[in-house]
């Protein structure tokens, strides 16, 4: 197949004196691929977008960290999933490699999303072998080595690191989910799979700033993190990964994608976020 038409990755670094965080936006991309062959309309399919959640963010080069993003959709290749969870199933051929097809698989959202939910497939077909192995090849591989490149370089030149995994989430997610809750949905959802992935100092900054500024937050509920936080995340090398989850009601609104009114005011705030997580990294590394 030909190379792709857009470029898969961005990558933003910083434009003041560097510390060793990085921030990471898998799933925020809206440029979608002329060879998806999706047979669901787009409108539906963008319900998989973290929309917007890159400019929530933009702040984050001017506080010393570096920026990384997709810019494909998740719904074409998910850069938050394993290579080995594809259903063997959805393709028309022999995987080459052996897979471990999870639980996000089951629902039709591993590393290749077959459907929306159980009345929507987003194909008509099955995809072929090569097709899937270009989306790794041209869009999930890029971005793991853009991210993997910049994490490495900060760990290197500070003998530490601080990694963001930046997502939205809908505002159904426990019934997306197949939960059921006793209380509405935080605002916020910092994952650390149960406390493995991160020093607990930083997750409880992250927690009390954005508490004070009136938001609700919440730990590992209903999300925890998954493939990037749990190879980054090594405590005991002092390699800190937090995935953190923004209702998206909260900036915007989620059947139009525009952004709400709320979304200036939630990007002002986390710019002052980014700040506190600078003074904090500085001190650590101090």
């Amino acid at each position: 197949m030909s190379q792709p038409a857009i470029e898969a990755v961005l990558r933003i670094d910083p434009t003041t004196e560097a510390i060793p965080m990085v921030c990471d936006s898998p799933h925020s991309g809206t440029t979608y691929p002329a060879d998806f062959g999706h047979v669901v309309p787009l409108a539906l399919l963008r319900q998989g977008e973290d929309t917007h959640v890159e400019a929530l963010w933009a702040a984050a080069p001017q506080h010393g960290a570096t920026l990384v993003a997709a810019t494909f959709p998740r719904t074409y290749i998910d850069a938050n999933r394993s290579l080995t969870d594809l259903d063997p199933d959805a393709l028309d051929g022999q995987w080459p490699e052996a897979l471990s097809p999870g639980e996000k698989t089951r629902l039709g959202k591993g590393l290749v999303w077959t459907r929306m939910d159980a009345r929507n497939p987003i194909y008509e077909r099955r995809l072929s072998v090569a097709e899937v192995r270009h989306r790794i090849d041209h869009y999930y591989a890029p971005y793991h080595a853009v991210l993997a490149q910049a994490i490495q370089e900060r760990y290197e030149q500070f003998g530490a690191l601080w990694h963001m995994n930046l997502h939205s989430m809908p505002n159904d997610a426990y019934e997306r989910l197949g939960l059921r809750s006793e209380h509405p949905l935080a605002d916020f959802v910092l994952g650390d799979r149960d406390g493995t992935t991160c020093e607990p100092e930083f997750v409880q900054l992250i927690e009390d700033v954005l508490r004070g500024k009136g938001y609700t937050v919440a730990r590992n509920d209903p999300y925890k993190g998954v493939q990037l936080i749990a190879q980054i995340g090594q405590p005991a090398l002092r390699r800190h990964s937090l995935q953190i989850e923004i209702r998206r009601p909260v900036y915007m609104d989620e059947a139009s994608r525009e952004r709400n009114d709320g979304f200036h005011r939630l990007q002002r705030d986390l710019g002052d976020l980014l700040g506190e997580v600078r003074a904090y990294v500085s001190r650590r590394i101090g």
